[in-house]
């Protein structure tokens, strides 16, 4: 539901100049501050092997059920400027992606 009015919640912090986390790296693409949540590629890098096995005869009942193994944490420097944040060069250097 938050993806389908994305561009309303971005829209909204921006007006009342909240700094705001989300889940989802399209959100911080779209102006918002910052993202942490699992990193999709290897998602669906980990469904495709699921599917392989599965196709190899598995049963898909005897496959564990898996939590995301790897997580990005992305940042939006033109949003943290509009917001008058200034961002310690650490968290900077440990972000997997700085959009400017």
């Amino acid at each position: 539901m938050a993806q389908l009015h994305r561009d309303l919640i971005i829209g909204l912090t921006a007006r009342h100049r909240l700094p705001a986390v989300y889940f989802e790296r399209a959100f911080v693409a779209a102006g918002g501050l910052i993202s942490y949540g699992p990193d999709l590629v290897d998602q669906f890098h980990r469904a495709a092997a699921y599917v392989d096995r599965i196709l190899k005869g598995e049963k898909p009942a005897d496959l564990p059920v898996q939590a995301p193994a790897k997580y990005e944490t992305v940042l939006n420097l033109k949003t943290a400027k509009a917001l008058g944040l200034e961002l310690p060069p650490t968290v900077l250097a440990r972000a997997d992606e700085v959009i400017e």
